[in-house]
């Protein structure tokens, strides 16, 4: 059992020692698939999907019945530089209609008979304007680590990590650009809806907190210019791994925590599938630089852990087809 950490030290640490999945079960499970009554490859990405959640689930039969959908919400200082078409205020209205049933995604979680859990961290404290300071000091990013940590049921057999967050996608732009390099207008896109000119505010504030930087570590920069929502999916990733729970990713702002893991450690990200490419344009270079391909592409752009929930269908499909079919020994059809 990993002990809770408590410092970012122990996260690092974490970090370090990654488990990783059940190599015999991966390979019972490509056994099993070679056997089932289809021809090789008829299933398509179905047949990986299957074989990926064998080795993280630990048998050659994986199933999913026990989804969670965790979303985080938190708000910018950065909104202060005009990079958002709605007011801070829109965080916490949103909060309260996830809370009560009326959100696209609790429709969502209905629909694929996910538990979903609401976290809003600190909405009435929002992080610092990052043009002028860092986003969070390090206790600051350590708290929304751990809210992410705590919020991962053990129980759960596949975790969706979602954010609610006005202004978030500018500091999702941030740690793209401070993480991946290249410019600033490259991850900048129109988010809930600027217009040109809250665009070219984005990408100067983008570069601004970017240009503050005095380092690259992935943890210093999710201080420097991230927010609370995305320092806590990327706790709820960290804590899934350790539990060799299978994880998808939602949009643009859930891959932005999940680089955090990507660069800082190799294969971090290897109990994780993109559940989709949203319409976020930064998106598709995003999932690039993550190496995932997405299973969906739907043009979305909510965020809220949609994208993602939506691929629970496609990820209990693959579970129910591997795990379900009979072999051909069984069914008493001739092999080809």
């Amino acid at each position: 059992m990993t002990h809770r950490p408590a410092t970012l030290t122990d996260i690092r640490s974490l970090l370090a020692q990654l488990p990783l999945a059940d190599s015999a079960a991966t390979q019972a499970a490509l056994t099993r698939n070679g056997q089932l009554t289809k021809p090789p490859g008829a299933l398509g990405r179905l047949e990986d999907l299957a074989i990926w959640l064998a080795g993280w689930q630990g048998t050659d039969t994986p199933r999913i019945q026990a989804p969670q959908i965790a979303i985080f919400a938190g708000n910018h200082g950065v909104v202060a530089q005009g990079v958002s078409a709605f007011p801070p205020e829109v965080t916490v209205q949103m909060v309260a209609n996830f809370t009560h049933g009326g959100a696209a995604i609790n429709q969502l979680a209905k629909t694929f008979g996910a538990t979903m859990t609401v976290n809003a961290i600190d909405l009435d404290r929002p992080t610092a304007d990052f043009t002028q300071s860092d986003a969070m000091s390090e206790a600051d990013l350590m708290a929304a680590l751990l809210v992410g940590w705590d919020a991962v049921d053990p129980k759960a057999d596949l975790l969706v990590p979602g954010e609610m967050g006005i202004g978030n996608t500018t500091a999702a732009a941030a740690i793209s650009f401070a993480l991946f390099g290249g410019t600033a207008e490259d991850w900048v896109g129109r988010g809930t809806g600027v217009d040109d000119a809250g665009l070219a505010r984005k990408a100067k504030a983008v570069k601004a907190g970017v240009g503050r930087l005095t380092s690259r570590d992935p943890l210093a920069v999710l201080a420097a210019v991230g927010g609370r929502e995305i320092a806590a999916m990327a706790g709820s990733m960290l804590r899934a791994r350790t539990l060799r729970i299978p994880v998808i990713l939602d949009g643009f702002i859930a891959c932005s925590a999940a680089a955090i893991l990507h660069t800082s450690a190799a294969g971090a990200l290897d109990h994780c599938v993109a559940g989709h490419a949203s319409a976020e344009a930064a998106h598709t270079r995003l999932l690039s630089a993550l190496s995932k391909q997405p299973l969906l592409s739907l043009g979305l752009r909510l965020g809220e852990g949609s994208g993602a929930a939506l691929a629970i269908g496609i990820v209990q499909a693959a579970a129910a087809c591997h795990s379900g079919m009979a072999t051909f020994a069984e069914a008493g059809v001739a092999a080809g």
